[in-house]
């Protein structure tokens, strides 16, 4: 499982973010966004994962974002161009639903 959620990272187009929800669906169990989100948290490789990509149901970044932080997460979406605003981005414009 832990190989489908780090490749499943790489799929994600700049500009885009996904939930943890949208992940743990495609893995066939919706009720597993928790484990994903603990799997995120011990991303082997920042650099080749993008795990700053995800984001909770309601768009809002992780306080515990592993590489630095929510602010750390927030500067590397506004550098693909995401809107943040109070620590949350507009899934209506920014969440990716094409994976499938």
């Amino acid at each position: 499982m832990k190989e489908k959620v780090y490749e499943f990272l790489l799929t994600i187009p700049k500009g885009k973010v996904v939930t943890y929800g949208q992940i743990a669906e495609y893995l066939g169990n919706k009720k597993l966004a928790r484990v994903v989100g603990n799997l995120l948290h011990n991303n082997p490789n920042e650099e080749k994962y993008p795990c700053y990509k995800v984001v909770n149901s309601k768009g809002c970044l992780s306080n515990n974002f592993a590489f630095g932080g929510i602010e750390k997460q927030k500067e590397k979406l506004e550098k693909e161009g995401i809107v943040v605003k109070n620590y949350r981005v507009d899934l209506n414009k920014y969440k990716w639903t094409k994976y499938r």
